[in-house]
């Protein structure tokens, strides 16, 4: 594990892999999650070629915990700090979940130049469900607009239960091992700012191109949000991987790896 500092001192933490000659390939874990979550894309792409960064920002794995002012703005400063930092460039960004938005938020702030694409992993750009999207979080909207994650992430009762998953189960809690569970004050503020943001704007103003990959099983929204998502992007396509759900590259990695590693050998090969 090697340390960075952010820009207001904040420490962040990476392990590294693969080829250093390599494009590198940012790994970005979903709200509480570890970069331990992306244990079973490591290998796979290190193997085809490319330098592997697993980036805990802050809050995440072993990265400092500060104890609040932090949100999608400050996330998306701290992506920002890493790519500077490591001097990356032609940089290939890869989020989960809310390091999916992360990356809008990066982009949004500073543009571009440091990126050569995106894959984007089971995050609707927009959670709160509206007339022209109705692709957000299960069972919010207008009228719970402030106080739907007031107290966590709700329970949708949507995609296959627990109990039922069988060995997608067994690699999804080897993975998230070292998730925390309980949320802090200053994490229901960074998941209510989360919530309501529209990232739908940032995706359609950038120029990279874009892959969307979606659990057609999600516990928290619908597949569709995929599809929907890769049409407002000027170079986005979308994958729905079968018997999946919200954690996409974790309970179906054989399955997602292939079609992540199929974009990038098209679009942002291993040698830049």
């Amino acid at each position: 594990m090697t340390s960075l500092q952010a820009d207001d001192g904040v420490r962040l933490d990476y392990t590294e892999h693969g080829d250093p000659a390599g494009r590198p390939v940012v790994l970005l874990a979903g709200f509480k999650a570890a970069g331990t979550s992306w244990s079973y894309q490591i290998d796979p792409l290190a193997k085809a070629g490319y330098r592997v960064l697993v980036v805990d920002l802050r809050g995440h794995g072993a990265a400092e915990r500060p104890p609040s002012s932090v949100d999608m703005a400050r996330r998306g400063k701290d992506v920002r700090d890493v790519l500077e930092a490591l001097d990356l460039r032609q940089v290939v960004l890869v989020g989960g979940s809310m390091g999916g938005n992360t990356i809008w938020s990066y982009l949004g702030q500073f543009g571009a130049s440091r990126v050569k694409a995106v894959v984007i992993v089971d995050q609707t750009p927009q959670m709160l469900n509206t007339d022209d999207w109705p692709h957000g979080f299960y069972g919010y909207g207008a009228s719970n607009l402030d106080t739907y994650f007031a107290e966590g992430i709700p329970d949708t009762g949507k995609g296959t239960p627990l109990a039922k998953r069988g060995m997608r189960l067994v690699r999804l809690l080897k993975a998230m091992k070292d998730a925390e569970r309980e949320l802090t004050p200053g994490e229901l503020v960074l998941l209510g700012d989360h919530a309501k943001a529209d990232w739908r704007p940032v995706i359609a103003g950038a120029d990279v191109p874009v892959l969307f990959l979606a659990g057609a099983e999600s516990e928290f929204w619908p597949s569709t949000h995929a599809s929907a998502s890769a049409a407002l992007a000027p170079n986005g396509r979308s994958v729905i991987i079968a018997n999946d759900g919200h954690a996409a590259n974790i309970e179906q990695p054989k399955a997602f790896n292939a079609a992540m590693l199929e974009f990038l050998a098209e679009v942002a090969p291993p040698r830049p």
